[in-house]
């Protein structure tokens, strides 16, 4: 029987980067990392595509206006996407394979539905960030969603920029079968069908990700996960918009474990994984070595 191919994704970047630099986590996270330490976002693509991920996640995930505007730095936002595409180009030129997936972040904060803004409202913005990226990537890739409202104003607003579209949403790390919002994910099928080229779940528990799953095979779609290794994200840490170093990392979640989770969504018909915040290069390499153990093609 023949093995399904299988996309692999890179792993975190912001969290990486925070790790690598030596810095401590701030409001603007992976983009203030690329300020200060030019080079590094293009240093960890490479480490990625060396560990046999054959797609680069930019690192655009958190430039947002409405980030940048809370300490002075809209007038940035055009440079700094571009200097994300580059660094992502750059890795990929110097590794001479891969594609390039352009991130769009959430809105005003992560895992928090009740503050994005209404479709009307959000639209333009998440267009205005897929025009920019489009020229420079392979397909564009809406992160972490997290509610219905969420995925209808970032879908609707980049599905006709003449780049694949990934659409990407973050479970409730204790029901898989629940967005961050408390929505059931089976309504995210028709959403994702009109428009989306893959449908994904990121940014959650790896425990969570075969409820989903589930529920994504219903629809006509390729689909996946990739996880993050945080400690449960918990209601009381939604209720604010901390920096993730309020966050700590599981230590049960090395590259041996994740791989065991992440490989076991290929039997429910995933065929496209990677990782999310607090995995990195090891847990690709292992991925992939154990892929190509098993007979799979990485594509």
């Amino acid at each position: 029987m023949t093995k399904p191919q299988i996309t692999l994704l890179d792993g975190g970047m912001g969290q990486e980067l925070v790790h690598r630099s030596g810095d401590a986590a701030t409001p603007l996270w992976s983009t203030q990392v690329m300020i200060d330490h030019p080079g590094l976002v293009a240093q960890v693509h490479t480490d990625y595509f060396d560990a046999g991920a054959t797609v680069a996640t930019t690192n655009t995930y958190a430039i947002l206006r409405d980030r940048l505007d809370r300490v002075g730095l809209e007038d940035r936002f055009e440079d700094l996407q571009l200097a994300a595409l580059q660094e992502a180009q750059a890795a990929r030129n110097e590794f001479g394979s891969g594609r390039i997936a352009g991130s769009i972040g959430p809105l005003r904060a992560s895992y928090r539905p009740d503050i994005h803004p209404p479709v009307q409202e959000a639209m333009p913005l998440y267009a205005e960030i897929a025009r920019l990226q489009a020229p420079h990537v392979d397909l564009l890739l809406i992160e972490t969603v997290s509610s219905l409202t969420h995925a209808l104003s970032a879908l609707n607003a980049i599905k006709d920029m003449g780049k694949p579209v990934w659409l990407s949403v973050t479970l409730d790390d204790e029901d898989g079968s629940r967005l961050r919002s408390g929505e059931l994910v089976e309504d995210i099928l028709p959403i994702a069908q009109d428009g989306a080229a893959a449908l994904l779940a990121n940014c959650s528990a790896p425990e969570a990700m075969p409820a989903a799953l589930e529920i994504f095979a219903r629809g006509t779609l390729p689909f996946g996960a990739y996880a993050n290794a945080f400690t449960m994200i918990t209601n009381d840490f939604l209720k604010d918009a901390p920096t993730v170093d309020a966050l700590s990392a599981r230590n049960d979640l090395g590259p041996d474990a994740y791989a065991t989770q992440a490989l076991s969504w290929i039997d429910m018909g995933a065929t496209i994984l990677g990782g999310c915040c607090e995995t990195g290069p090891a847990h690709i390499a292992e991925i992939a070595r154990r892929l190509r153990a098993q007979g799979h093609t990485i594509i």
